[in-house]
């Protein structure tokens, strides 16, 4: 059965959130018409509290497939999902042998999953926590999170920065990528959070600690985000920008509010932090928008404008939905513990092969 939007929009309240539930236990009774914007004591809409973007609905949209799913199609989905919980839940067998070499698979071959197993087992899936319910905005269940192309895909590459990539190969042409600290990813040495969980943009990691905590006071806005602990300061009020030279992690945000909506407008973010595999530029200039649509939840939308970079520019839109618990320490000790022996390691190694 496929889902009339337009059907569904003029609806109803009560019908519309029938439709919903029946459709997918991730859709919330919060979506009643009747809701108002709570405030905070300075008169802005409040989105202070704990939430979560966790969903298994894919970054980009599979070839093929519309921008919304069919009741069957997320009955599937999230069917399909849960037979993995189901099974990766199983006990474990005692007098089970050694792991095979190169790791044990926990996500069926899902990459994600698998990314931590390592050679001896890394994770189970008692530790994974990449959600388990399809993505719903707007009421309508997506089959991707980016909306802009209409084809739900990154846009492709300029040439200039393709040419970018093929220089950076080049200068680390014959280096190893143990060679150095810096040659480690920033996530392996706690540095930021892994993938663009804290942004900008703020998009689901897909494995575990998806969370956020937003306190608003009358001229900042701080969003803090569970993995690696990092922690977003967006300024409210008037103020000098920084000079282009300062590109500090997670860039220079400036916020306003427009009606119920926080605006977010991001620049000079740091080389190192890179989007679909490329280094931010000077030119990169993301646009977030937050808006609570009901109790249990806030549309998160984004744009990514880098002309140099992409051909188009791109963004989506991302429910966050209110966690009923507490974000906790990440205490992310890889940088001081495990980077080293990483390094160390790679010494051995060459000692043994002769290279050094």
């Amino acid at each position: 059965m496929r889902i009339d939007v337009r059907v569904m929009r003029t609806a109803s309240a009560t019908a519309l959130v029938a439709t919903m539930a029946a459709l997918s236990p991730s859709w919330s009774a919060g979506q009643a018409s009747d809701w108002v914007v709570p405030r905070t004591e300075h008169g802005h809409p409040d989105l202070q509290g704990n939430w979560s973007n966790a969903t298994i609905t894919p970054l980009q949209r599979p070839p093929g497939q519309g921008p919304t799913l069919t009741r069957d199609q997320v009955v599937a989905i999230e069917g399909e999902r849960q037979d993995l919980i189901d099974r990766a839940a199983q006990p474990s067998d005692p007098d089970r042998g050694a792991p095979e070499a190169g790791g044990v698979s926990i996500g069926g071959g899902h990459a994600g999953f698998d990314a931590a197993a390592g050679a001896t087992g890394g994770y189970n899936y008692f530790y994974i926590d990449g959600g388990d319910r399809v993505a719903i905005y707007d009421g309508e269940p997506r089959s991707s999170l980016i909306t802009m192309p209409a084809d739900g895909r990154r846009p492709a590459l300029t040439a200039a920065a393709r040419e970018r990539i093929a220089a950076d190969r080049a200068r680390f042409a014959g280096m190893d990528q143990y060679d150095n600290p810096e040659n480690r990813p920033l996530a392996e040495r706690c540095i930021v959070s892994f993938g663009s969980n804290a942004g900008p943009p703020m998009l689901p990691n897909y494995f575990y600690n998806n969370n956020y905590t937003i306190v608003q006071t009358a001229e900042h806005v701080m969003i803090h985000t569970e993995m690696v602990h990092d922690t977003r300061i967006i300024r409210i009020a008037q103020g000098e920008p920084l000079p282009d030279a300062l590109r500090p992690y997670f860039g220079d945000s400036w916020g306003r509010y427009e009606g119920e909506t926080l605006v977010i407008e991001t620049t000079n973010i740091h080389p190192s932090q890179s989007l679909s595999g490329v280094a931010a530029t000077p030119g990169l200039r993301v646009v977030e928008r937050l808006t609570r649509v009901d109790e249990y939840t806030i549309n998160y939308e984004f744009m990514i404008h880098d002309p140099s970079t992409y051909e188009e520019p791109w963004g989506g839109e991302v429910p966050f939905k209110r966690l009923p618990g507490l974000l906790y320490e990440y205490a992310c000790h890889e940088g001081n513990y495990a980077l080293e022996n990483v390094l160390r390691g790679a010494r051995a190694l060459e000692r043994e092969e002769g290279r050094r």
